[in-house]
């Protein structure tokens, strides 16, 4: 049976750097969330290690991952804008949110490629659309220390029709990487399905948001790391 974690974004007071992403200096005030287990819970692997940070403003949802690789495989072709079908097909980081827990088999997902491709689809039972967020996205690998880091900058009127601070939602977030099965499929909150499966909104995780990074707030929210 898994903990349900509890993830925290927090309110970002520092001005945008020029492309429009918090400051290196912003993005600390964020309390990482880390995992490196598979799908299930099982198979650590510290080399594939994901880091995951979450900011938050009336209008947009930030988040940043920093991934640590064994081997990148990525598709070499995209849209102009940089979507890509099944890009999941290939390496990606990915988060699943569900701003309405009442609806629970509804939910938006987002993913991000080493090599800045990106899709983004609204889930319903039976259905799968293009979202169309307007999302922006900023990606940098490094082959040398072998990890990767992508941010995005998710509009909140794509997840939601009015931004309330105050609501509890739904998330959890992933990582596949590998060229062919097996590859490593990896969750922040395990889904423990026989086989690989991300969609699995009962494993969800919470999400809220706070307006200050204090340290009795952390106190009170644990389980940051997955174990």
């Amino acid at each position: 049976m898994s903990i349900e974690r509890t993830a925290v974004a927090v309110q970002m007071k520092e001005r945008p750097d020029t492309d429009g992403f918090p400051t290196a200096s912003g993005w600390e005030v964020s309390k990482p969330l880390r995992f490196n287990a598979d799908w299930q819970g099982n198979n650590a692997d510290p080399q594939r290690e994901t880091e995951v940070r979450l900011l938050w403003t009336p209008e947009w949802l930030f988040l940043r991952f920093c991934a640590r690789f064994r081997v990148v495989t990525v598709f070499p072709d995209a849209q102009p804008n940089g979507r890509r079908d099944q890009l999941w097909e290939r390496d990606v980081a990915e988060v699943f949110l569900q701003p309405d827990p009442s609806q629970p088999r509804r939910y938006k997902e987002f993913e991000v490629s080493p090599n800045g491709f990106w899709i983004d689809l609204d889930i319903a039972p039976g259905q799968k659309h293009d979202l169309k967020s307007g999302l922006g996205r900023r990606v940098v690998l490094d082959q040398a220390a072998k990890t990767w880091v992508a941010e995005l900058a998710l509009p909140m009127k794509c997840l939601v029709e009015r931004f309330d601070p105050a609501a509890t939602w739904r998330v959890n977030v992933y990582r596949v990487e590998g060229a062919s099965e097996p590859r490593f499929y990896s969750a922040w909150q395990p889904t423990r399905t026989p086989a690989p499966n991300f969609h699995v909104p009962e494993a969800f995780g919470k999400l809220v948001f706070v307006p200050e990074p204090t340290a009795a707030r952390v106190a009170d929210l644990p389980n940051w790391r997955a174990r």
